[in-house]
C-alpha cells in the first residue's frame, strides 16, 4: 500500500513539473511603441512597405508611412522585417491536454453525453508548455474546445499569453460543440456493430438531440415568463444558443453529416459552424444558402476514400474559395494542441495547391476571427484592434521563416520555449 502511495505521489510530482513552463507572461504596455521601416501585412487591406505600425495601451493607433510619432514613443527599427497579425487556430484543445499519454494532464472531457454548461476556459492551464512552443511560430490565438459526449460544451477564444485563464480568454462561449453521428452504415473489418445496430444508434442520438433542444426551449420560455423559475445550469447554458448569440459548432466531415446538421440548424433556427468539412466542397450550395461557414480541419490529412486523389485534402481550401464558401483553416484538432504550431504550413500548402496567397493568409488570421466573432479585436492590423502581432524575417507561411518577436495586446512576449531550451542544451553536448 505504501509503495502505491509513493508511486502516486511521484507521478503527481512528475506531471506537475511537466505542466509548468518557466516563461513569464509579458508586462502590460506602459508607453507607445512604433515598429518602423518594415513591411506591414495588414491582411484586411494593402501590404505596406517601409511603413510604421504604432500601438499604445495594447491597441493599434496608427498604420502607414506618413504620420508623427508621440514624444515618449519607443522606436523599434525593423527594416527588412515583416509584421503580421497573430494567427488564430480555430480548433484545438490548447491548455486542456498536456500529454496525451498522461491521463492526469487531460481535462478536455466531461462525463455524460449532454454538457452544454461546460466552459473550456476554466479548465485551461496557462502554464502549459505547448503555449510557448505554439506562439514561437506565430500562432498567438486559438479556440480551445472541449470534447466528449454528444454535446461537449462551450469553447473559448484564447490569446496565448497571461497568468490566468481570465487573462487568456478574449471570448467565452465562442461556440457549443456537438459531435454529429455518422449517417451512413460503416462496413469494415474493425466494425463490430451490425448495420441494424448502427442505424438504431444513429436514430437514437438524433432523437435525443432534438429532445434536448425541445426541452431547452421549454425551459427558456419558462424563464422568460417567470424570472424566478429555478435555474438549471445545463438548460440555462442553452439559452444563448437558442437566442442566436452562440453558434453550434458541429464536427462533421461527410456530406450526409453536413446536410443533416444544416437541416437541424434550420429547424432549430440556430447559428451553425461546420468543423472538419472534408466534404464541404460537395455541399457548397447548401452552405452558401444558409450562411454556414466551415472550419476546415487541417490540410495535412489523408484522403478519406480510396478513389480520392492523393492531394485532394491540399486542394479543398482552393476549391472552397472558388465555390464561394466562407471558410478558415485550422491545424486539425484531432491530433492535439501540440500540432497548432504547424498552422502556417497548412495555409502555405493550400497556397501551393491553388489557393491565392492572400486568401491563404486570411484563412489563418482574419477569416477565423470573422467566423468565431472576434474580428473586431483580432485577425488584421487595423486601427483600434488589439496589438496582437508578430515580427518575422520573411513570409510567415513558409517553413524557413523565423518569428523573431511577438506582442499580445501590446505586451512583449517571451519567445523562449521548451523546444529552444532543449536545442540549446544539446548544442552544449555536441560542442563538447
Amino acid at each position: 500500500m505504501l509503495i502505491r502511495i509513493l508511486t502516486s505521489i511521484a507521478l503527481i510530482a512528475i506531471t506537475a513539473n511537466l505542466l509548468a513552463s518557466p516563461e513569464v507572461p509579458g508586462a502590460k504596455q506602459t508607453h507607445p511603441i512604433a515598429l518602423v521601416g518594415g513591411t506591414i501585412h495588414t491582411v484586411s487591406g494593402k501590404t505596406l512597405t517601409n511603413a510604421t505600425l504604432l500601438f499604445d495601451n495594447g491597441k493599434i493607433t496608427a498604420v502607414g508611412t506618413d504620420f508623427d510619432l508621440p514624444q515618449n514613443c519607443e522606436v523599434i527599427a525593423i527594416k527588412g522585417k515583416h509584421v503580421f497579425p497573430g494567427m488564430l487556430d480555430a480548433y484545438t484543445n490548447m491548455g486542456l491536454v498536456e500529454i496525451n499519454a498522461v491521463r492526469a494532464s487531460g481535462d478536455e472531457n466531461e462525463t455524460g453525453t449532454f454538457n452544454p454548461n461546460v466552459r473550456a476556459e476554466v479548465a485551461v492551464n496557462p502554464d502549459s508548455e505547448i503555449i510557448p512552443t505554439t506562439r514561437s511560430n506565430g500562432v498567438l490565438l486559438c479556440l480551445a474546445a472541449p470534447s466528449g459526449g454528444t454535446v461537449s460544451g462551450r469553447s473559448a477564444i484564447l490569446q496565448l499569453d497571461g497568468w490566468t485563464y481570465e487573462d487568456l480568454t478574449i471570448r467565452s462561449a465562442a461556440g457549443l460543440h456537438i459531435k454529429w453521428p455518422l449517417m451512413a452504415v460503416v462496413s469494415d473489418w474493425w466494425v463490430t456493430s451490425s448495420a441494424k445496430d448502427q442505424i438504431a444508434s444513429r436514430e437514437k442520438a438524433l432523437a435525443k438531440l432534438e429532445e434536448q433542444f425541445a426541452t431547452a426551449r421549454l425551459y427558456d420560455k419558462a424563464r422568460q415568463s417567470n424570472p424566478d423559475t429555478l435555474v438549471d445550469m445545463k438548460w440555462e447554458s442553452m439559452r444563448a444558443v437558442l437566442a442566436g448569440d452562440v453558434p453550434i459548432i458541429v464536427n462533421a466531415d461527410n456530406a450526409n453529416q453536413i446536410q443533416s446538421a444544416v437541416a437541424f440548424a434550420v429547424r432549430q433556427k440556430v447559428k451553425l459552424i461546420i468543423n472538419g468539412g472534408y466534404d464541404a466542397i460537395y455541399c457548397a450550395d447548401l452552405l452558401k444558402k444558409h450562411d454556414v461557414p466551415v472550419i476546415l480541419g487541417g490540410v495535412y490529412r489523408s484522403p478519406r476514400r480510396s478513389d480520392d486523389f492523393y492531394d485532394l485534402p491540399y486542394e479543398i481550401p482552393a476549391m472552397l474559395s472558388r465555390l464561394g464558401v466562407q471558410f478558415c483553416i485550422s491545424s486539425d484538432g484531432r491530433f492535439g494542441a501540440s500540432m497548432s504550431r504547424n498552422l502556417p504550413y497548412h495555409a502555405g500548402t493550400a497556397a501551393a495547391y491553388g489557393l491565392d496567397k492572400n486568401e491563404a493568409l486570411k484563412a489563418v488570421t482574419l477569416y477565423p476571427a470573422q467566423i468565431l466573432g472576434v474580428a473586431d479585436r483580432v485577425g488584421s492590423l487595423d486601427i483600434g484592434k488589439d496589438a496582437t502581432l508578430v515580427i518575422t524575417d520573411g513570409n510567415i507561411l513558409e517553413i524557413a521563416t523565423q518569428v523573431e518577436q511577438a506582442y499580445v495586446q501590446g505586451r512583449r512576449v517571451d519567445m523562449s520555449d521548451r523546444h529552444k531550451r532543449l536545442w540549446n542544451k544539446y548544442q552544449q553536448r555536441y560542442r563538447k
